[in-house]
């Protein structure tokens, strides 16, 4: 059974070919081995293969949720520490992704040094200072349509009607791009 990671090696696994190799040099220029994965069958063989400290992942692989990875990887390597990576941010897929064993959630764009702080061990800082403004009502639906999505396994119909919302409706709010804070 392995315990610990093997090596030193952070796997990138995004299907976006462009964002992974650059991840992957950037990392390795900063003196950290890296490979990259662009999908998830590709993930868990470098995994099992490689047995890496640190994995970052996206969380919309290819139209799948990047979520149900986490617990595959931790099961082949149970000391490896996730941060997920996702362009459209929730508190919903935070929770899940944090609950199901990740280390820190980021919103893209995001800069290396975010992520590098993210593998760092210890406690979070708990010292800043909270928002100076609420969310606004837009972002405060979004997160709503967000987290009822997820209780509905992204089913978009189970999720219009627990809204009752018509399913067109929904799709096209789910098409826009999340709105800011």
């Amino acid at each position: 059974m392995k315990s610990s990671p093997m090596n030193d090696l952070t796997l990138v696994i995004d299907d976006d070919p462009s964002f992974n190799a650059i991840l992957v040099r950037t990392l390795e220029r900063r003196g950290f081995p890296a490979r990259g994965a662009l999908t998830a069958a590709a993930a868990l063989e470098l995994t099992g293969a490689t047995q890496p400290a640190r994995v970052i992942l996206d969380l919309n692989l290819a139209g799948a949720s990047g979520l149900a990875l986490i617990p595959q990887l931790l099961a082949l390597e149970p000391a490896c520490r996730i941060v997920v990576l996702t362009g459209y941010a929730s508190i919903a897929t935070a929770v899940d992704a944090v609950k199901l064993g990740a280390v820190q959630y980021l919103a893209k764009p995001v800069d290396i040094e975010a992520i590098l702080a993210a593998f760092a061990d210890g406690d979070p800082d708990f010292t800043l200072p909270p928002p100076d403004a609420p969310l606004s009502v837009d972002r405060l639906e979004w997160e709503h349509i967000q987290r009822v999505l997820s209780e509905h396994d992204g089913n978009i119909s189970a999720t219009a009607r627990a809204l009752k919302m018509h399913r067109r409706t929904l799709q096209r709010k789910l098409a826009k791009r999340p709105v800011r804070a």
